[in-house]
């Protein structure tokens, strides 16, 4: 329900932007099926929400799905942490989060091995607890 939820708030927004083609990429195999018609569900609490989000899509000239497994979906995690962190004043503008790939490794996040055979954290706990 949740992931349905998600959904329909996005594809409000892209409503209320006057968006006529859309990509939704998803990584539950399920939702992007199910709202598809290719997989069928008797659950009573999904099918309002699975008629809700087809209504929906009758609103686009042209609406493409795309599942993406989770386990590739890194980088949407972590663009949706970070836009539950954002608080909009003005719902119908969002700015855009700059993201740039960077081709070398970085070293500030780089732990080495602590030499008294304790974990990197020990010293923070120690700290904290006392």
């Amino acid at each position: 329900m949740a992931e349905y939820e998600a959904s329909i708030m996005g594809f409000n927004l892209a409503i209320d932007m006057n968006i006529q083609e859309l990509l939704v990429i998803g990584d539950l195999d399920l939702l992007v099926h199910q709202v598809q018609g290719e997989w069928a569900t008797k659950h009573t609490k999904i099918l309002p929400y699975l008629y809700y989000v087809q209504e929906l899509m009758k609103r686009f000239k042209k609406i493409e799905f795309k599942h993406v497994p989770r386990i590739q979906n890194d980088f949407a995690d972590a663009l949706a942490t970070l836009s539950s962190m954002i608080q909009y004043l003005d719902k119908n503008f969002i700015y855009p989060i700059l993201v740039r790939i960077h081709n070398q490794l970085t070293y500030c996040a780089h732990v080495e091995e602590e030499t008294d055979g304790k974990p990197w954290f020990h010293d923070i706990k120690e700290y904290l607890t006392r």
